[in-house]
């Protein structure tokens, strides 16, 4: 499942603040920042059999390429990839359940993605699958 949990921002005179109220974290167990070297490189794919994710963008904007994985040890490599692009003018969480695969671009120099996951550090070695970024012939580039 994908979905977006839309936020808002809060103006005054002393400035702004931006939230997303509606984000429970109750299941996180950690966060971590991505901040690409330039916009031609894409991280990606990594995927997580188990583990769920949250994105929001903190400055400039990126592009997610998300594919839904059939079968973690031989994927088919024409399934369908859906692509969102996040802003953070957007003010808003992109939600990806367990069982996808991701690749992502900074699309403006000096961006900065927070990823919240609900597994910890410790977890990842045993949920973390990657394929070779051309793997997904349905991926828009």
């Amino acid at each position: 499942m994908i979905t977006n949990i839309k936020g808002g921002i809060a103006q005054d005179e002393r400035g702004g603040i931006r939230f997303v109220n509606d984000f429970d974290m109750t299941p996180i167990k950690r966060f971590y920042i991505i901040k690409n070297i330039d916009t031609s490189l894409i991280r990606g794919w990594r995927g997580h059999r188990i583990e769920q994710r949250w994105f929001y963008v903190l400055e400039g904007s990126f592009s997610v390429d998300i594919v839904k994985i059939d079968n973690w040890d031989n994927p088919s490599s024409d399934l369908p990839v859906e692509n969102f692009v996040l802003s953070a003018r957007d003010l808003e969480i992109l939600y990806i359940s367990e069982g996808y695969a991701t690749a992502i671009r900074a699309l403006e120099e000096r961006s900065e993605l927070l990823v919240h996951s609900d597994y910890p550090l410790s977890h990842a070695p045993e949920d973390n699958y990657t394929y070779p970024i051309d793997y997904f012939v349905n991926m828009k580039r």
